[in-house]
């Protein structure tokens, strides 16, 4: 099947690939999770090296007001939102889960700012269970490629997890990000460059009468 051949190639093309969000424990990738909304990976990083030396767990950061936290945060986008959502995630954590992030993704999202793209990166990459995180790269790149064909997230989650073995359903979710970035880009896909353009529904459906 076409689906097992990309599948195939994206493994090979990107063996070792992790999230770009850095972090030491579940709390924190929570945190960097929520803050990395419509902001690069790479500034959400910057903040959080200071933020979580400051205050490394709930309890210390729940002791802030927004007006606070969203100083601390503020050359992220969103902010002010985000530094209410996480204070309030932080206050429910304490009160309801002893300080500790939940492992379910019904729990997840009972939180402020978490949804389930947002679930899923925190089950995935800080507990290992699978998921597929459907971010606008996984989104573009799958319905691109031809793995799915959908118009929203949740569907485009849910045709990745039919063909998708489910022990491949965490890795596959970082060779598509990772493919979005590097190579199959929003606005000018390098497809030329592609080592999947041969399999690929979008680049075959563009291609010129003569290279057909």
């Amino acid at each position: 099947m076409v689906s097992e051949k990309i599948l195939e190639k994206l493994k090979k093309c990107y063996p070792r690939v992790k999230t770009a969000l850095r972090f030491n424990n579940p709390f924190e990738l929570l945190i960097a999770t929520i803050l990395s909304a419509q902001t690069t990976d790479k500034q959400v990083n910057k903040v959080t090296a200071r933020i979580f030396k400051k205050y490394p767990d709930p309890y210390e950061l729940s002791k802030l007001s927004h007006e606070q936290l969203a100083e601390e945060i503020k050359s992220i986008g969103l902010y002010q939102n985000k530094s209410k959502n996480i204070i309030t995630a932080c206050k429910i954590l304490i009160e309801k889960f002893n300080g500790e992030v939940p492992r379910t993704r019904e729990e997840l999202m009972e939180l402020p700012g978490v949804g389930r793209k947002t679930a899923n990166v925190v089950l995935s990459n800080a507990f290992n269970i699978p998921a597929i995180a459907v971010d606008t790269h996984v989104f573009r790149v799958a319905n691109r490629l031809g793995l799915a064909d959908s118009k929203d997230t949740l569907e485009t989650e849910k045709q990745l997890m039919e063909i998708i073995p489910k022990e491949d359903w965490s890795d596959a979710h970082h060779w598509l990000i990772w493919h979005g970035r590097l190579v199959c880009k929003a606005r000018k896909p390098k497809c030329e460059k592609c080592k999947l353009n041969y399999l690929c529904k979008f680049y075959n459906n563009n291609l010129p009468v003569e290279k057909q």
